[in-house]
């Protein structure tokens, strides 16, 4: 398989898993959007200019189809405001820790998995920052907004975000080691795009 043949089809399999989770967002199958752009910059770094846009593109067709099942238009939304499109340069913070995170490859374990947790942790951080902070600070949905009402807000949410995303990352480095063991270490790498 061609390097781009892999690449479309970490793409391909990236775009499912958003839109299979994405139209539930609170429900008991969590959101995997965060970690699809934090796993996007770590396979499809190359490919940046066109993922990336692609991705987002996508998410923001599934919040318009999900809204409108809803019987409302986009920006009758609670969560749509001007603040919504911030969630590009949020969701680029996790692509940019991931493409950080590729340029680290080899060495121990533990160093591997420090810089995994360090990228993970700092990415949704700033998403986290970028998104809940422009949509409490811009959005009309807080009425007298205060640098301690943000705070909190951005603590409460913080550990859930992380939690869902660590998971889905979890489960993708499980999907690596896995595919790293019953493959030489060549082919492994090709199959995961990250040659």
């Amino acid at each position: 398989m061609s390097a781009t043949a892999r690449r479309a089809t970490i793409l391909a399999s990236l775009a499912l898993l958003m839109a299979a989770t994405r139209v539930h967002h609170f429900a008991a199958v969590p959101d995997a959007s965060w970690a699809v752009f934090f796993l996007g910059g770590l396979y499809l770094r190359p490919w940046t200019r066109l993922a990336f846009p692609a991705l987002m593109v996508l998410a923001v067709a599934i919040d318009a189809l999900v809204i409108q099942a809803q019987g409302l238009s986009f920006w009758q939304h609670y969560c749509v405001s001007p603040a919504y499109w911030c969630l590009i340069p949020a969701h680029f913070a996790l692509w940019m820790g991931g493409a950080w995170l590729r340029g680290y490859r080899g060495g121990p374990a533990a160093v591997a998995l420090a810089r995994l947790a360090a990228a993970l942790i700092v990415s949704v951080a700033l998403c986290h920052l970028v998104a809940q902070g422009s949509f409490y600070w811009i959005s009309d949905s807080v009425m007298a907004p205060t640098m301690a009402g943000w705070w909190k807000n951005y603590t409460d949410w913080l550990p859930a975000y992380l939690w869902t995303t660590a998971l889905y990352v979890g489960a993708a480095v499980m999907a690596h080691l896995v595919a790293a063991r019953g493959a030489p270490r060549s082919a492994t790498a090709r199959a995961l795009g990250t040659d």
